[in-house]
């Protein structure tokens, strides 16, 4: 892993909406502040994606106070900071030109929603050839209704999600693997 840049999506206060329903990973945002204080001790890149949503109804949308970051997730003035109107981090933004321009080859993903714009964004990173892991203990989703009426847990979505993205679209790894890995890099 050379230059890995830590990629925070949508870590915004709408999701502490109750809307959403009941979701996994309870303990995700204080693993993903961990790996951001450890990424700004050691000057990594950091790249902070923040939902914009189109819907004046959304918690998420930049009129409503779930537009901001949750505390702690703002970005500083050095670190990049990009806005999305659609599930993927790379459509209608300038992420890829950045991540070009900087010479960042690998990506290490933490946010929510696994199944959203996380697994979006990380499919589109592969098929651009980046090298991307993602952080299963710092990413989370919410449980969801399906198409027949069957209402899946937030457990079985996030399970399945990363299921589906693992060795084709990224390494999935544990919190531990990513702080393992970063003692040897760099």
């Amino acid at each position: 892993m050379r230059n890995p840049c830590l990629l925070l999506i949508d870590f915004q206060m709408g999701f502490q909406s109750p809307i959403w329903g009941r979701r996994n990973n309870v303990g995700a945002e204080e693993k993903a502040l961990s790996l951001l204080s450890l990424w700004r001790d050691k000057h990594f890149p950091i790249i902070h994606v923040q939902h914009s949503s189109t819907n004046s109804d959304s918690p998420l949308h930049p009129g409503a106070n779930g537009f901001h970051f949750m505390e702690g997730f703002e970005p500083l003035p050095h670190e990049k900071h990009i806005v999305k109107e659609v599930n993927s981090a790379f459509i209608g933004t300038e992420l890829d030109l950045y991540l070009k321009k900087e010479n960042i080859q690998s990506l290490i993903v933490v946010g929510l929603t696994t199944n959203h714009c996380v697994s979006t964004t990380v499919r589109m990173a592969a098929n651009l050839q980046y090298d991307v892991t993602v952080v299963h203990d710092a990413t989370a989703c919410f449980e969801m209704e399906s198409f027949d009426g069957s209402l899946y847990s937030a457990e079985s979505i996030h399970h399945l999600s990363l299921t589906n993205l693992h060795l084709e679209f990224a390494c999935i790894k544990s919190y531990d693997d990513v702080i393992k890995m970063l003692t040897t890099t760099r």
